[in-house]
């Protein structure tokens, strides 16, 4: 299996002015052992130079919902296309489950339809949608089934900025694999 990036954005303030990106790489076994944690937050200071490391998650979100309605294709609709490599978990006529690629649990798999038509975000559902919406949950089901986490497994969908939805494709990301905590925001 490829093997998975995360980075954190490191920002100076102060007087140095400098910028840039740590970057992680690890396999998915050393991935699957190890613990998920919230986005790294700390802060360092000497003298007059401070650096955060600081997620930029919820910029990305307002930044992809300023564009979610255009109609461009998505990473996922690039995904979907074979354009873009992507570890596919289960596939059929009308879904497609894949792993993410910054995973927060041993299991992460992201399950999407393969038309968007409209539904960039539940939010936006409408009643047209109930059939694809439903064929999304059973294929969570079944990549749950096949992952072997049928015992315990979460279904989380983002929908809107405040929520850190980042892609305006619908999707669900299938968590599990380890003991999941209440309340989970």
């Amino acid at each position: 299996m490829a093997a998975l990036y995360s980075s954190a954005l490191l920002r100076s303030c102060g007087a140095g002015g400098v910028k840039a990106f740590a970057f992680s790489r690890s396999s998915s076994r050393a991935l699957a052992s190890a613990k998920f944690a919230p986005p790294l937050r700390f802060q360092s200071c000497r003298r007059s130079f401070c650096i955060k490391a600081t997620s930029s998650e919820e910029d990305a979100a307002k930044a992809a919902a300023a564009v979610a309605d255009t109609g461009a294709p998505t990473i996922f609709d690039k995904i979907i296309a074979k354009e873009i490599p992507s570890s596919i978990v289960y596939e059929d006529e009308k879904v497609l489950a894949f792993r993410d690629i910054s995973p927060q649990a041993p299991v992460h798999v992201l399950v999407i339809p393969k038309v968007r038509d409209g539904l960039t975000e539940l939010g936006k559902a409408e009643e047209k949608h109930s059939e694809i919406l439903g064929q999304l949950l059973y294929a969570a089901k079944v990549v749950a089934e096949k992952e072997g986490i049928l015992d315990g497994f979460r279904i989380v969908i983002n929908s809107g900025p405040s929520a850190c939805q980042s892609v305006y494709h619908l999707h669900l990301h299938v968590l599990g694999g380890r003991q999941m905590k209440w309340p989970p925001g």
